[in-house]
């Protein structure tokens, strides 16, 4: 990369991110942070030595094959890449890195206040309050389900699922997870591993959805996966909503074999199902398991970290394609 190379940002970024880029790199910025539709990436692209997108890009193989040949790296603000074409950008040679460790606490943070909105009516609760309707109290008003002390289980124990098993004992919670390896007793920390998810769904009261998106998990929780869980389950997303079948989930919730669903994150959002909307034991989030102060600036810096190994020649510490 020359001196100050350029970077093309798709999205406004926290003040102190976008500070460090004016320092050190010529950045195209979004202060209005529209949605750059592809045509519009690729004309913004023209020129520019690096991308720094977020979740929101469709980073396809055909958008790919469109960039200018400026283009060496794609610096995400997200630690999921499930919106950019991997083999793709090999294929140009394009760097790819994400943002990971840096959102893990505050993500864990969103998934039990999910498992506790959900388990314990908040949404209808809240709105009760904000209407005017709240009445009277009475020993059968607003009664849910109590999260301590139940069973936990996690798909994808990793950064995340870590954090949320660790938060969950804070609760008393029995941690049971699986993963596609099982890992050292010092980090289990007493979780039991199960080896497929048809093992360990029978036993989950919560369920915590923590697995990346990628072909082999679309649409994991299924009409035949949520048969599984015990009967007034509760099921939480914080990870991606291409995960969930929606009409698998929705027709659990409404008939009752499901009690409730957290979700943060959703098929073709902000366009979700409407049906979530019009359940009243859903506990809905728009999309918000990062979004702390700390953890949006610390996203951007690690982000910019990858770019200035790059334009070093350094291998960047967070590389994913």
């Amino acid at each position: 990369m020359k001196d100050k190379p350029t970077v093309l940002v798709t999205r406004r970024l926290p003040q102190a991110v976008e500070d460090r880029l004016r320092r050190d790199y010529e950045p195209r910025l979004n202060p209005e942070d529209r949605f750059y539709s592809s045509d519009e990436l690729i004309e913004r692209a023209q020129g520019a030595d690096a991308l720094l997108p977020c979740h929101t890009e469709d980073l396809s193989a055909e958008v790919i094959a469109r960039l200018p040949d400026s283009v060496r790296a794609i610096a995400n603000f997200s630690v999921g890449v499930d919106h950019v074409d991997l083999e793709a950008a090999k294929a140009r040679g394009i760097i790819v890195t994400n943002t990971p460790d840096v959102l893990s606490d505050a993500t864990a943070e969103i998934a039990m206040m999910l498992m506790l909105g959900a388990a314990r009516r908040a949404s209808e609760g809240e709105r009760l309050v904000r209407a005017g309707e709240w009445r009277t109290w009475s020993p059968t008003f607003m009664v849910g389900i109590q999260v301590t002390g139940k069973r936990l289980g996690i798909i994808g124990m990793g950064r995340v699922g870590l954090v949320v098993a660790r938060r969950a004992r804070g609760f008393d919670m029995e941690v049971h997870y699986q993963d596609v390896r099982r890992h050292a007793a010092s980090l289990e920390a007493g979780a039991v591993y199960h080896e497929t998810i048809e093992d360990l769904l029978p036993i989950c009261d919560f369920l915590s959805i923590h697995c990346p998106a990628m072909p082999q998990t679309r649409h994991l929780i299924n009409e035949k996966t949520i048969a599984l869980l015990p009967d007034g389950a509760v099921v939480v997303n914080a990870a991606r909503g291409t995960i969930v079948d929606d009409e698998a989930l929705i027709a659990a919730l409404r008939s009752g074999k499901l009690a409730a669903a957290g979700l943060d994150v959703y098929n073709n959002e902000p366009d979700i199902n409407p049906a979530y909307r019009e359940l009243t034991n859903t506990f809905l989030l728009p999309h918000i398991g990062s979004a702390t102060r700390e953890t949006r600036d610390a996203m951007g810096f690690r982000a910019l970290d990858n770019l200035d190994a790059i334009r070093a020649g350094r291998e960047p510490r967070d590389r994913v394609a």
